[in-house]
């Protein structure tokens, strides 16, 4: 069976047009993927999940109910001074949005220098806390006490910014 020259154009045409349906539909798929407002919520949430993790193995140690592997202790603060470098970032102006699903206060954005602040008090002291627990073979004071200090950061930026 032979297509005739009509029949062929047609069949082109079919194809063309097909193409140019799943084009617009991919595109239309692709601009409607999560808003900016929720990437940011779902990061944050993200970095603070694993933050999260990393400092309840790290308090268990401080209490003494873990053991102190020096090995896993030190790569354990070193994740969470990473990740606190990362924290601010996931808190854009677009993410003070009424979002569901996020217990970040909105006071985050209209204190923003405070919140900076503890931020940073927060990077800097989960270097601090990374040093010596890179330093340290035990469960000693210094670690107690550059835990302690990371531990009342998160404590005191929760207390101010973060719903209950």
């Amino acid at each position: 069976m032979s297509f005739q020259p009509s029949t062929a154009r047609r069949l082109a045409a079919a194809g063309i047009a097909l193409g140019l349906c799943v084009g617009a539909a991919v595109s239309a798929f692709a601009q409607t993927g999560p808003s900016p407002a929720r990437q940011a919520i779902d990061a944050r949430k993200a970095v603070f999940s694993l933050i999260g993790y990393n400092c309840r193995a790290l308090a268990d140690v401080v209490k003494g109910n873990a053991a102190f592997d020096a090995a896993e202790v030190s790569k354990q603060a070193s994740r969470i001074a990473t990740l606190a470098d990362y924290a601010p970032d996931y808190f854009p102006d677009a993410s003070n949005s009424g979002e569901p699903d996020t217990k970040a206060k909105a006071d985050i954005w209209s204190n923003k220098a405070d919140f900076a602040k503890k931020a940073k008090d927060f990077q800097d002291h989960a270097k601090a806390f990374a040093q010596v627990a890179a330093t340290e073979k035990s469960n000693s004071d210094a670690f107690k006490a550059a835990f302690g200090t990371l531990a009342q950061d998160c404590k005191g930026c929760h207390e101010s910014y973060k719903a209950k």
